[in-house]
């Protein structure tokens, strides 16, 4: 607890391509050593190269024979928004572990998760998971792992069921929280 006052939350401002805060945080998050630009062209391109996957998906569900209808050819920067909200939300963590120390032992003790540090828990098991894969790129990782991530599989998606997981078998503990 600061001793003086509590930090000011500084307003993020929208990225400039799709207008979107939560994008902007993101961009920040990937971002090393102050390079905006470096970090803007990776989850840029990793958004290019989800719109070029859904593009293919489409047309690939055209060629079999499905009706046009439900196969769209040109895809709007709202539902790779929506893709990237709900990949964010397959991956964002209800509870965690703290460390609690009672009586000369420690405790995990499971916690309710606040809502801005699910989207921080979140962006980041997001940014280390692409890290992890083997695509030659970041983009192509970052794109690969939003992808896995819509479809409630990845790495990143396991990392938020291991947490889960551990937060369920420390259960009984749970009463330590509040002493």
């Amino acid at each position: 607890m600061p001793r003086r006052r509590v930090a000011a939350k500084r307003e993020i401002l929208a990225d400039p391509k799709f207008n979107s805060e939560l994008l902007s945080k993101f961009i920040n998050s990937i971002m090393k050593n102050g390079k905006k630009a470096v970090a803007e062209k990776i989850v840029y391109g990793a958004l290019e190269r989800l719109d070029e996957r859904l593009k293919y998906k489409s047309k690939r569900v055209e060629e079999a024979g499905a009706s046009a209808e439900g196969a769209k050819k040109e895809i709007d920067p709202g539902l790779l928004l929506d893709i990237f909200d709900q990949a964010l939300d397959n991956i964002r963590p209800n509870v965690e572990v703290r460390a609690r120390r009672v009586g000369g032992s420690t405790y995990q003790i499971p916690v309710e998760v606040r809502p801005s540090r699910k989207t921080a828990l979140a962006m980041r098991w997001l940014k280390t998971a692409a890290g992890q894969r083997s695509e030659k790129t970041m983009a192509q990782r970052l794109a690969a792992e939003i992808l896995d991530a819509y479809d409630n599989k990845g790495i990143a998606v396991k990392k938020r069921e291991d947490t889960h997981r551990m937060a369920k078998a420390n259960q009984a503990f749970a009463h330590f929280r509040w002493s």
